[in-house]
């Protein structure tokens, strides 16, 4: 279980300090939580304190009941947290093989790098060998991070706005893998968007607001009220919508 105590945030502004997160309070056991909110509200700020990206101002972050506040991103990975960034990064001159066994943590087969392909939907003849660069579409680098994070088995997987920049094609293949990822991979999936779609599939969905908690509770609590408010500048779109 992830626990998040009295957590704040001020980053450095023109006119002095600005408060990002004001004293957050959250317990994320395992399971399926969709964070969503109006833009600018600290929800991929929070994401990025989890992994280790940013270090909170104050407060304490629990992971299985250990500390782990100080540690940094490498360390926080080893005990079994992942970051999906919302542009996944490219390497010129690693494989897809290359890539997937380093984050597996061994030299593993092609057949079980291919297991992990085809996991999230990809032809694994056609991707095994393929470099980490410019030559993958935004979707396909999505899917291809996804089977890393498969590859890694950890405790908790997080993915900031994954839909970002992909075409709607490309948006519903990603539907369909986080719909498996939820029955098929144990620990905590934390999701970062804006999406109906996504939020629909959650076990619990956390709303952001202003750089506090507003609401938490299922999908069937929450999403009814959040879809009414269209004064909250929650951009929650359907299928139809641009992606």
């Amino acid at each position: 279980m992830l626990e998040l105590k009295n957590i704040s945030f001020a980053a450095e502004a023109e006119n002095g300090k600005k408060e990002i997160l004001k004293n957050i309070n959250l317990k994320i056991e395992d399971g399926f939580s969709v964070i969503t909110g109006p833009n600018g509200g600290g929800k991929s700020t929070l994401a990025k304190i989890i992994a280790g990206i940013i270090t909170p101002t104050s407060g304490r972050i629990l992971l299985d009941g250990e500390d782990i506040t100080d540690l940094s991103i490498t360390e926080r990975a080893k005990k079994g947290i992942s970051f999906a960034f919302q542009q996944p990064v490219r390497f010129k001159g690693i494989t897809v093989h290359d890539l997937i066994s380093l984050a597996a943590g061994k030299e593993i087969s092609i057949s079980e790098a291919c297991n992990f392909l085809s996991e999230v939907g990809l032809c694994a003849r056609d991707y095994i060998n393929r470099e980490v660069n410019a030559s993958l579409s935004g979707g396909e680098l999505k899917r291809i991070e996804i089977a890393t994070v498969l590859a890694r088995s950890t405790k908790i997987s997080l993915f900031d706005e994954p839909e970002a920049g992909i075409d709607l094609w490309s948006f519903n293949s990603l539907i369909k893998v986080f719909e498996k990822m939820h029955g098929n991979l144990g620990g905590s999936i934390i999701i970062i968007s804006h999406q109906e779609r996504i939020l629909n599939i959650a076990d619990r969905i956390i709303v952001v607001s202003a750089g506090s908690i507003e609401q938490t509770g299922t999908k069937d609590d929450i999403l009814p009220s959040l879809l009414g408010k269209a004064d909250v500048g929650c951009r929650v779109l359907t299928s139809k919508a641009e992606v």
